[in-house]
């Protein structure tokens, strides 16, 4: 059987993979593409898309009860399986226009996961496949919890489509994902209980901004229970049993459906990778400033499942796309320089993220001020009846440059792309103060927050 022969092979299918590819074969390359399941990648089929449009009908319903009494009369019912019709209407039509668009474009589509050969041999549905280069955009897939009882864990991919919600659900792990589920689970009405092996929800985040989303989920009815490490899924009659330790002392809760919200790993298991001489660590593919494989120079690897030091989200990975895409092409290779990446988080309320935490801006020796305040008798807030609004900033104290702005508020995720312009444009907290916003908007309350 002949060898098939390529200037670009690309692993992945989502926005970085596709990027690449269609900036390849426009240069001229015999390209192709392959991904394991349906083309167009986690975003578009199975992640931030569908999720935000539950979260949309949630937000709709939660403004309605915010506002009762206030000209409301009765909050909306929420009818499950027409939200999960109106969210087919995003997704379904993703995979057959991912792969006609493709195929337009001239680039070769592959159906199943290649693996390596050599440090440029592929072996792809029964193929060997040659190729100067390889760009590795696989993403991540859902961490596996090595438990007994873990075959009876569902994953974000399974709430997404679920037929009926479950009148009541643990989720294992209160990160993005949990947390947002959590919150959609919440207001459709299931009953929710949400373990986390951490103190609080979201690490990451500021400790101080996440108390309020803390508070504001157990207001809405969502148990937390922290500190827990679950040990083992149980099968009942009707339920799951979900055992966890906590503080020395072993308890369980039962739910109709348990769901693995601990974290995401980067999908790189089927891959053979010591077999291409590819490095790897726990972040994904070792990579150096050109987003280059270090021990492999004909792999490049970009998107979630590369170990760049970059957060794991859709823009981070279409900007590493551009520079991988670059870096193939052109003789001088460029570096990839991060600039500030915000991070939202849709609960309602969003709560959003850009820069240092007051603890990292310590940590690095920083001298700065805070300002950090529960603000819901601002007008945005109270126009809406919203009782939860917090913010806090941390600024250079000598330069007067934004160091990190972290917001709670029914409209976060627009108002901290106002902060991440103030922070790329190195604008001083004057800058910011001097300029004239419409109002009464919620980005022109960010003059306020410094």
């Amino acid at each position: 059987m002949a060898i098939e022969e390529f200037d670009v092979f690309v692993i992945g299918s989502g926005t970085a993979g596709k990027s690449v590819a269609y900036d390849c074969v426009e240069a001229g390359m015999r390209v192709a593409i392959a991904d394991n399941r349906e083309f167009g990648g986690t975003c578009a089929n199975r992640g931030c898309d569908p999720k935000k449009v539950l979260v949309g009908v949630t937000e709709a319903m939660q403004l309605s009860a915010n506002l009762k009494g206030k000209g409301i009369v009765s909050t909306p019912e929420i009818n499950w399986s027409d939200i999960q019709k109106f969210k087919s209407t995003f997704t379904d039509a993703v995979p057959a226009a991912t792969e006609r668009d493709l195929k337009e474009a001239g680039i070769k589509m592959y159906h199943q996961s290649p693996r390596f050969l050599d440090e440029n041999t592929l072996s792809v549905e029964g193929k060997t496949v040659k190729t100067k280069k390889i760009v590795i955009a696989t993403g991540q897939t859902a961490m596996q919890l090595k438990i007994p009882g873990r075959e009876y864990l569902k994953i974000s991919d399974d709430f997404l489509d679920l037929p009926e919600l479950p009148e009541s659900i643990v989720f294992v792990g209160a990160g993005y994902i949990g947390m947002e589920f959590a919150h959609i689970a919440a207001r459709c009405g299931a009953k929710v209980t949400v373990v986390e092996f951490g103190s609080r929800p979201l690490a990451p985040f500021d400790k101080d901004v996440v108390s309020h989303l803390t508070e504001a989920s157990e207001k809405l009815g969502i148990n937390f229970i922290f500190n827990a490490e679950v040990t083992k899924v149980e099968q009942l009659q009707k339920n799951y049993r979900v055992v966890y330790n906590q503080n020395g002392t072993e308890n369980s809760i039962k739910a109709r459906m348990v769901f693995n919200t601990a974290g995401r790993v980067p999908s790189i298991a089927d891959l053979d990778l010591d077999q291409g001489n590819v490095a790897f660590e726990k972040d994904g593919i070792s990579v150096n400033e050109y987003l280059q494989s270090t021990s492999n120079p004909s792999v490049f690897a970009c998107g979630d499942v590369s170990a760049s030091g970059s957060l794991p989200l859709t823009p981070t990975s279409s900007q590493e796309a551009r520079i991988v895409s670059e870096n193939i092409r052109n003789k001088s290779m460029i570096e990839m320089n991060f600039p500030p990446v915000p991070s939202v988080v849709f609960t309602i309320p969003q709560m959003a993220a850009i820069g240092l935490t007051e603890e990292e801006a310590q940590k690095n020796g920083y001298e700065y001020v805070v300002e950090y305040k529960s603000v819901p008798k601002w007008f945005n807030s109270k126009r809406i009846n919203e009782e939860v609004y917090a913010y806090k900033t941390i600024v250079d104290k000598e330069t007067r440059l934004i160091l990190g702005a972290h917001i709670i508020s029914h409209q976060a995720g627009e108002m901290i792309n106002l902060f991440v312009l103030a922070m790329c444009g190195k604008l001083k907290c004057e800058d910011l103060k001097a300029m004239i916003f419409a109002y009464p908007t919620w980005g022109n309350d960010i003059k306020g927050m410094v």
